[in-house]
């Protein structure tokens, strides 16, 4: 390794995240756009996370929900669509070329041939078929600038074709062809997620055409892609970065090459900062408290995570797949749980002593502003975790 590098320490790790992930008092944004930039994508999984993840780092967090939905629904300022990992985020519409070349291509090569491989062994119609069913969808959803496979089926009946998955095996199930095709005309890129049939918490979404956007290079994209990311979340190391962008480790280390990513020292090892992010950052001059929502993209946004999360909350925070759960935030670090209770109070649970008196009052302040902003709105987690199942009982 190289002699000389810089040491990034913890506590500086922390005060990049409080300042670039905008959770500092001082460095919140004005809309939703500023978030999505700042972090680089938002966690779509969970409908929900989209709008309180914003709201979390809003300078009026009041406004997080008109704002979100316009940027995504009225302007197309944001897009929600497939990306790393086969998971469902929400970019800036200037990133959607960006990400379908750098991580959609490769998903979508493997939906599109796992589709039809189940087809066959189930003896469903071949691939000239699905393919005549394909186009027949997407003229029907351009006319219909949106709609619900419910929808899209009554002008492609063949969309309700079903056929049996993974026979004999103790996982057999029954798919619809609209449930699969539409998964894969997601990930390459030729249709998104529209507006929801009921409110913001609604995981019912209606399908939109995919914006235009020109198809770049893969190695390109990759590149900027990291170069992007660094600038959101480094340091981070090179294990961090094949797990959030789900690359090859050869094309981590291309894309780092690509981009004169600087090699740094951190306490677990070494990693990296893209190039002229070397100089020191401060931290915030006042201590600050955050409860994020599960799946909020700085609790998931690196693979090795001790510089911010305790691991004897983990077995609390985290569901078995990974999925962490709402967490409570003190100046860089996780230090607890949250969760709604079903008469809309927010109730919240620091283990640590020491931390709950230090950080007790600011706190419950926050929790006090998220209960009033949420009103007659009730948020459960797609994914729910130890503590937040304890805390609602």
């Amino acid at each position: 390794m190289t002699v000389g590098r810089r040491h990034i320490d913890v506590a500086e790790r922390r005060a990049r995240l409080a300042v670039r992930h905008r959770l500092a008092g001082t460095a919140r944004a004005a809309a939703p756009e500023e978030v999505a930039a700042s972090l680089v994508a938002l966690h779509g999984s969970d409908p929900a996370t989209v709008h309180l993840a914003v709201a979390a780092r809003l300078t009026d967090p009041a406004r997080a929900v008109p704002e979100t939905e316009r940027a995504l629904y009225e302007d197309g300022t944001l897009v929600r669509m497939h990306g790393m990992r086969h998971t469902v985020f929400v970019f800036p519409a200037e990133l959607t070329a960006v990400v379908h070349a750098s991580t959609g291509l490769a998903v979508a090569a493997r939906e599109r041939a796992s589709l039809l491989r189940d087809m066959a062994s189930a003896g469903a119609p071949d691939a000239a078929w699905l393919a005549e069913v394909e186009e027949a969808t997407l003229a029907a959803l351009t006319r219909r600038g949106q709609a619900t496979a419910t929808e899209l089926a009554a002008d492609e009946p063949r969309l309700r074709e079903q056929f049996v998955y993974a026979a004999g095996k103790s996982y057999e199930g029954v798919h619809t062809v609209s449930t699969r095709l539409l998964r894969v005309l997601g990930v390459e890129g030729k249709v998104v997620r529209g507006r929801p049939l009921g409110s913001w918490t609604s995981g019912m979404f209606r399908w939109a055409p995919a914006p235009p956007h020109p198809e770049l290079d893969v190695a390109e994209a990759q590149a900027g892609l990291l170069r992007r990311w660094l600038r959101a979340c480094g340091p981070a190391t090179e294990a961090d970065l094949k797990w959030w962008t789900g690359w090859r480790v050869t094309e981590v280390r291309r894309a780092l090459s690509a981009i004169g990513a600087r090699e740094v020292s951190l306490d677990e090892g070494p990693g990296y900062v893209a190039d002229g992010d070397t100089d020191p950052v401060a931290a915030p001059g006042e201590p600050w408290a955050a409860l994020l929502p599960a799946l909020d993209p700085t609790a998931m946004a690196w693979q090795q995570r001790d510089w911010y999360l305790d691991p004897a909350l983990r077995p609390l925070l985290f569901d078995r797949s990974g999925n962490v759960g709402p967490t409570v935030w003190w100046n860089g670090r996780v230090v607890g749980g949250w969760a709604q209770r079903a008469d809309g109070g927010i109730v919240w649970r620091i283990p640590e002593d020491r931390v709950r008196r230090e950080a007790g009052d600011a706190v419950a302040a926050e929790a006090g502003r998220l209960g009033d902003r949420l009103g007659a709105t009730r948020i459960t987690p797609r994914f729910r975790t130890p503590l937040e199942r304890e805390l609602t009982v």
